[in-house]
């Protein structure tokens, strides 16, 4: 019988009613498989995910597949947002086999959970080129019965081959060129100069390599990087990929003009974007991309903030069982909106790009083609009068669009996103003078360490009530880095305390001696097949990435420099394959442009007011790679060595910098301190 109605998980939830017999992923399942003598079909996604909700319709809910499903193979169902260390490991399995990844992932083990054939979506029956899931399950289930040494023969050499590629060693040393070759790398050969972003379609936002070009450009002036940044940046926000009424962005989209996304809205998406955006402002002062990160914490507080103020995992593509249903348009429908609302139809409808036949499927996907600028002028319109209107129809739109049967949420809480999310809130919030921003990082941070920590240990997700897996890399990591983040705008040594014991532990429970960076498992987690190592900054930044930014952020505040060795160690295993694939790489490649700039610690301390802002605002002025700044109270406590001995100055706020931990005499102008950091 189908087990998963006993699931918190909402993914598993949406195949409660399958025909095929379900289990969760655990030792009864393996359990079964031994004493059935069967092997097991593992099939792995996520809830807002378009092609899995097509093959459960097409294959899992037909009552002739579930028949050959339950009879030759113990089957388990996996949400990839509760198990990443499930999904990373047969992900590169899959990916070893078919030359690519994806969701649905399907995979073929062994009793012992050794994987012998993967894929990923197949359709229920042969169709262009592809083979059908029934031939599949068919051919997978007489290979078993008939060709048993050749399936475990497979299954051992997939194991052999990720064991030794998860912990083989690095000889490199440390290269600070990498960042330059890759920045030139990437803009002779992935930027897409025509329609902004980076490779061809479908075209994901690649928010990680937006940030880090911009800290190229900020540490080395090359306008090129900086030009690649800020163009992907406006022409996402343009597109249909950009949610044009509430904000917020789509996980990807299907075509090299960023108008036709895959409608599902990630919250690691957004919270990547909201700082990728906010340093696009900063480095360029262009207000409209100040104002794009503002509608992306509208949109976390609107749409997926629950009554805690945490942050939820994502919302779905479909809506009564069609894609995009709740976003597009009827040219009709918009312009009676529009009308009612008092504006001109035709001109709303020129500046949204919705036209008569629709711009997709029929339909309009809102999306904005011109700037503004141009667009009043070429219309002849009073910018001011249509900048007056333009709020006003959103709003009446938007109020249309809520009438509509929304689309679902995935409403589990997961450790890491939200962590993300702190990180983006305090950064952008510093870049963009917007404290209310890292007031509200404070709030989901305090929240989720309430709900995630249990008897001490770190949980991956919070659902009705209830922890799930043990904290990975990546839960530890992010959420280490948030806390350093909101210790250094605020002050606040908790959060120091709570980043150090985090750090700590990542270090005692995941690191990899042998290479110098860190798996994804702890020590003593449920041992997998392999043990999985995230090494490449993919849809969210790996692990590694984001602990060798919180070891140089612990460097920085305490002086200690066994966390910059550690740091230094593990960016030296990937930076080879970041020189060669830099748009997989953006995190890592950040950290390289900020030990490449020379690490500096600026301490500003003093009572909050005019002051001790305006010498915040000075550090903030642009970006600055490779610089941790704190700002802390006046009666602070000298528990952080960074502000041992650091105070105001003659009842001022004082600025004090060092390059190295050397520092030099404080000030207390705002116009010194300039001096101080352009030295």
């Amino acid at each position: 019988m189908n087990e998963l109605k006993h699931a918190t998980s909402p993914y598993l939830l949406q195949h409660a009613q399958n025909p095929v017999h379900w289990r969760q992923w655990g030792d009864s399942a393996f359990a079964e498989a031994r004493e059935r003598d069967v092997p097991i079909f593992l099939s792995v996604g996520y809830s807002s995910c378009h092609w899995c909700h097509v093959m459960a319709h097409e294959s899992f809910e037909d009552a002739a597949i579930a028949g050959v499903l339950n009879e030759n193979f113990v089957n388990i169902k996996v949400d990839r947002e509760e198990r990443p260390d499930v999904d990373a490991v047969y992900m590169q399995a899959v990916t070893a086999l078919t030359g690519h990844g994806g969701w649905p992932m399907s995979a073929f083990l062994t009793p012992d959970g050794k994987p012998f054939f993967a894929g990923t979506y197949w359709p229920p029956e042969p169709r262009h080129g592809m083979p059908g899931f029934r031939q599949v399950i068919d051919a997978v289930a007489e290979a078993w019965r008939e060709r048993r040494d050749q399936a475990m023969a497979s299954a051992d050499k997939i194991a052999t081959t990720l064991a030794a590629h998860a912990s083989g060693q690095s000889e490199s040393d440390l290269d600070l060129g990498v960042a330059d070759d890759a920045a030139r790398l990437i803009v002779e050969q992935a930027w897409d100069r025509q329609h902004g972003g980076f490779g061809r379609a479908p075209k994901f936002p690649q928010a990680m390599t937006i940030e880090w070009l911009l800290h190229h450009h900020a540490r080395t002036g090359d306008t090129t990087a900086r030009d690649a940044a800020v163009q992907a940046l406006h022409a996402m926000a343009a597109g249909g990929i950009h949610d044009q009424l509430a904000g917020g962005f789509a996980r990807y989209s299907t075509d090299a003009t960023w108008l036709v996304p895959h409608f599902e809205k990630m919250l690691y998406d957004n919270a990547l974007l909201l700082a990728a955006y906010a340093a696009g402002a900063s480095a360029t002062g262009d207000q409209a991309l100040a104002d794009v990160a503002a509608s992306i914490v509208h949109y976390l507080d609107t749409e997926l903030a629950t009554a805690d103020g945490v942050l939820i995992a994502a919302t779905d593509a479909d809506s009564e069982g069609v894609e995009g249903r709740y976003f597009v348009w009827d040219d009709a429908e918009f312009r009676e909106v529009v009308a009612a609302a008092g504006a001109d139809p035709d001109t709303f409808a020129a500046w949204f790009g919705v036209a008569p036949g629709g711009n997709w499927e029929g339909t309009n996907i809102l999306h904005t083609p011109r700037c503004l600028n141009e667009f009043v002028a070429d219309q002849g319109l009073d910018p001011d009068e249509f900048a007056g209107e333009l709020p006003q129809v959103r709003a009446a739109l938007l109020a249309q669009r809520a009438g509509r049967v929304p689309p679902g949420a995935d409403d589990k809480i997961l450790t890491d996103w939200n962590a993300l999310a702190v990180r983006s809130l305090v950064i952008a919030g510093r870049l963009l003078d917007e404290p209310a921003w890292i007031a509200r990082a404070v709030e989901v941070a305090d929240t989720v360490h309430s709900l995630v920590q249990v008897d001490g240990r770190l949980h991956h997700s919070f659902k009705d009530g209830h922890v799930g897996a043990p904290g990975f890399l990546e839960d530890h990591a992010y959420l280490a880095l948030a806390d350093l983040e909101l210790f250094s705008a605020t002050g606040d040594e908790r959060w120091f305390a709570r980043g150090l014991a985090l750090a700590e532990a990542v270090h005692e429970r995941f690191h990899d001696e042998a290479t110098g960076d860190w798996y994804q498992t702890a020590v003593d987690a449920e041992p997998l097949f392999t043990r999985p190592k995230q090494t490449w900054d993919n849809a969210t930044p790996s692990g590694s990435s984001v602990m060798a930014e919180v070891c140089l952020l612990l460097a920085d505040l305490t002086g200690e420099h066994r966390w910059r060795e550690r740091a230094e160690a593990a960016i030296a295993v990937h930076q080879e394959a970041a020189r060669t694939m830099p748009t997989g790489y953006g995190w890592l490649l950040r950290n390289i442009e900020a030990l490449a700039a020379g690490r500096r610690q600026v301490a500003i301390v003093g009572q909050q007011g005019p002051d001790r802002h305006a010498l915040e605002r000075m550090v903030y002025a642009d970006l600055r790679p490779g610089t941790t700044t704190v700002v802390a109270p006046a009666d602070h406590t000298e528990a952080v060595p960074l502000l041992a001995g650091r105070f105001e100055r003659d009842g001022r706020s004082a600025a004090y910098v060092c390059h190295d931990l050397v520092c030099a005499s404080p000030v207390t102008a705002p116009g010194e301190l300039q001096d101080l950091l352009d030295a």
